[in-house]
Formats: C-alpha cells, structure tokens, sequence
C-alpha cells in the first residue's frame, strides 16, 4: 500500500496495529479521524463492536477500504467502497490437500478454529473442513478446538494431543498459533504429527523449508492485496466505481517452492537463514537418494 500510494502521490499520515483487539482499534481510528484524512484502509477486526467508529467515518466523507472483513450495517458504495481479501476458501482447500498428501490419504485430524466472528477465518476452516470431507473418507476430523487469542495455538494443541493419542495431524488456522502448534507437538514429542496451516511467516517458511511438522500452507498475497487496496481508494477518490469484494489467488507452499513463494509474496528474497536451510535440506535429500540408487543396484 505505502509504495503504491506513494506512486499515486497519496500522503500516508499514520499507520496503526490494533493487535486483534477492537477497543484499541477504536481508539486507534478514533485518532487516525482527528487528522481529517481522506481514505482510512483498514481490517476491522470485529464487525459489530467496530461497526459504529467506522459509520462515524463514512458519515465523515471519509474513504474506506477494508481488508478480510465488513463491519455490520456499511453498505458498499454508500459507505465503503470495496473490501479486499485473499482467497481464504481458496487457501483452505490447499491447506486440506497438503494434509492429505503427508497423510497418505488416511488419518486422524484435530482443527483449531478461530472462535470469532470473521469472515476470512472461517472461510479457511469451512473449506479445510469440507475438502476433507469430500475428498478424503479415510482421513477423520476427531477434534475441533477454538481459539480467540493467537498466543493459545500452544495449550490448545496441548490439550488435543492429550485427548488423541492417535492423533496424525492438526489443521491450525493462521501461522501464529501454528507455531504453538509445533511447540506442542515437541513437548509431547509427537514429531510425526503434521501441521498445516495460512500465511507465509517467517518461522512457518523455516520449518517448511527444513521439512519440520509443518509440511505447507495456503498463503496469501499480501503484496498484491496491498497494491490492491490502494489502487481502489483511487478509484474513489476519483469518482469511478470500484467492485464490491476483489479476492487475490491462493498460493500453495511447501518444502520444494518456499523459496519462490516468500518471493511472490513479500517481493523480496527469502532470508538468508531461510535459505540456507532450504539448501542444507535439498543436499540431505539428494545424498539420501543418491544412496538408495546405490542400495537398489548392490
């Protein structure tokens, strides 16, 4: 957004972070409203508790293009002028199919849900969900555990490994609590249990990349999504009509594409630390071939 809006000679005047909390949200576009600005982009993280300080911007004349979600009773063209998201449905079903894969087909799986009213998150846990369903018999969904803090993906895995001692993998919403995920999966030293999960983080990318518990994802493009977002404030600022809803493709990642995908998505290299162990683990894996060749003609 920033190096689209700069392009567009767009001031940005302040950025914020709410940290998934919907008073410090408020309180955040309460001040971002003092500076009088002309479009506001913005994630609301609780549709009906954020509902009102948005309306106070609409009725502002102020310009709103949100990202993932709407808040209840904006109307688009009216009182927002599009909502920008990835294709969280999209990235669900590549999240299953990477599950399956690393399961062979069979198993038994737990799912943490984000226990919130938000769209794009159950987006990706309805289509997790039912790709399983629909596409693998033999895989059985055992466990569903929601969370509402990204930081419980820890106490929650946990709990469900305790609860299934035969438990083969767990589906985890987003990338943060993924990694409570794999702290739990150590403790218990379940390493043969398979994570997938959203969104290309940095911890996530590594352990895809030295092919850890987390075995893929399905990641977003928040590049992409961002040149998006800006493009359609312009849109409004110049009177030309923007689409409701614009949804930015999935993108698969696993072991053997995380290095092109950090790039597609962040549009910079992947980390050195990254790197090397993508290498690291591609050497190991050829050497490991190379010596079942030689087994196999001996």
């Amino acid at each position: 957004m920033q190096t689209t809006f700069k392009k567009m000679g767009i001031e940005v005047v302040d950025v914020t972070n709410a940290e998934f909390k919907w008073k410090k949200q408020v309180a955040d576009i309460e001040s971002i409203l003092a500076q009088k600005p002309d479009i506001l982009v913005s994630i609301p993280v609780d549709p009906e508790l954020t509902a009102s300080v948005y309306q106070k911007a609409a009725q502002a004349g102020v310009k709103l293009v949100f990202m993932d979600n709407t808040p209840n009773g904006l109307q688009h063209g009216k009182d927002y002028v599009s909502i920008v998201s990835a294709d969280n449905y999209g990235n669900g079903i590549e999240s299953a199919n990477i599950m399956a894969e690393k399961l062979d087909r069979k198993g038994k799986v737990g799912i943490i849900y984000h226990d919130a009213d938000f769209f794009a998150t159950k987006q990706r846990t309805e289509a997790f969900e039912k790709t399983i369903k629909e596409k693998y018999p033999n895989i059985q969904i055992v466990d569903r555990k929601g969370i509402t803090d990204s930081n419980d993906g820890e106490k929650v895995a946990s709990a469900m490994i305790a609860e299934h001692q035969n438990l083969n993998g767990i589906f985890v919403v987003w990338d943060v609590p993924a990694e409570g995920a794999l702290r739990a999966t150590r403790t218990a030293k379940k390493s043969n249990l398979v994570i997938t999960t959203m969104d290309l983080g940095m911890n996530v990318a590594l352990e895809i990349a030295q092919d850890g518990p987390i075995k893929g994802l399905g990641a977003q493009l928040p590049y992409q999504q961002g040149v998006a977002e800006a493009i359609l404030a312009g849109y409004a600022l110049l009177g030309k009509q923007a689409p409701p809803y614009v949804a930015v493709p999935s993108l698969k990642v696993m072991k053997e594409n995380v290095i092109d995908a950090w790039q597609l998505v962040y549009h910079e290299d992947a980390p050195d630390i990254i790197q090397s162990v993508a290498k690291s683990r591609n050497a190991r894996e050829k050497g490991e071939q190379q010596d079942e060749s030689i087994d196999r003609r001996r």
